[in-house]
């Protein structure tokens, strides 16, 4: 297995410090992750913005601080866009997947990453299963004519508890189509993960990694004094940390023969804040933690 840091971690959208690409490998280096995965959107590696002379850049920089480029992160939502039906979201995400897949060519990355979609509605659940699967099946051959292997994140609703989701990658049916399946939703929801990472790991490329700790939320009810329970606020912290029992879910991926990349990521708000010496501190420490994991298998 390996360690992989996953450059949304650096990338500002929840308040954190922000590093541009080159500065963020170069970062992965110092800290002892041996691959990155690279956030593709602003403000890293947008396909808008990475022109060849980016991508040379990018290139020949993890190859000087010896970091594989592991996976290229998409972002998709293939649900999206029904109160347009007229505009061709899906046509457009494929298209971007299509150049993502050309990108993560040039730079020697195996993965390109996609989500699958948001719950619309109740009464289109099954179009919008139908709908990703197409979808995900067109990504998949667009990115094995490439060499690359497109992999599925259990982010996006549609598919998401694990039987469901293994459900949802049959339907794609695609030898090119790979699980990335991440402990924390199955967390969450009181699944058993290591009888979840057991039954994915035959079929996936990559998890990613990330701690919470739960904080109790109330509201306060002024006619009868007192408090009504709110959803669980969930804030992420350093792995071992938190809820996720990730003991577990890796003695399930190493049962079911699982070994390719651990990524981390701090893509939520995080205890201690978002300067750069908490993120650096937080990865090193969620590091440490992944050696833990892995090391049985080694």
């Amino acid at each position: 297995m390996t360690p992989t840091l996953f450059s949304v971690s650096y990338a500002g959208l929840w308040g954190q410090h922000v590093l541009d690409l080159e500065a963020f490998i170069q970062k992965a280096a110092r800290l002892g992750y041996s691959a990155v995965e690279l956030m593709a959107k602003r403000p890293h590696l947008s396909v808008l913005d990475a022109d060849e002379a980016a991508i040379d850049r990018i290139k020949h920089c993890a190859r000087e601080h010896h970091v594989e480029i592991a996976t290229l992160a998409g972002y998709t939502d293939f649900t999206a866009g029904k109160s347009a039906a007229e505009v061709p979201f899906v046509e457009m995400q494929v298209l971007y997947v299509r150049r993502l897949v050309e990108i993560g060519r040039k730079l020697g990355a195996r993965v390109v990453r996609v989500f699958t979609g948001y719950s619309t509605a109740e009464e289109a659940s099954h179009d919008d299963w139908e709908k990703c699967v197409k979808a995900l099946r067109e990504c998949a051959v667009v990115a094995e004519q490439s060499g690359v292997l497109l992999g599925v994140q259990n982010h996006h609703d549609t598919g998401i508890a694990t039987e469901t989701y293994a459900e949802l990658l049959s339907d794609v049916d695609h030898p090119n189509c790979k699980a990335m399946f991440d402990p924390w939703v199955p967390a969450l929801h009181g699944e058993d993960l290591y009888a979840s990472a057991r039954l994915m790991a035959p079929r996936m490329v990559q998890t990613t990694l990330a701690d919470y700790m739960r904080l109790k939320r109330w509201a306060y009810m002024p006619g009868l004094v007192n408090y009504r329970s709110l959803p669980d606020m969930v804030r992420a912290v350093p792995l071992g940390q938190g809820l996720i029992d990730l003991k577990s879910f890796f003695r399930g991926l190493r049962a079911g023969g699982f070994n390719g990349y651990v990524a981390y990521e701090m893509c939520s708000p995080l205890r201690g804040g978002g300067s750069e010496a908490n993120l650096d501190r937080t990865a090193s420490a969620s590091l440490n933690e992944i050696r833990k994991l892995i090391e049985p298998a080694e």
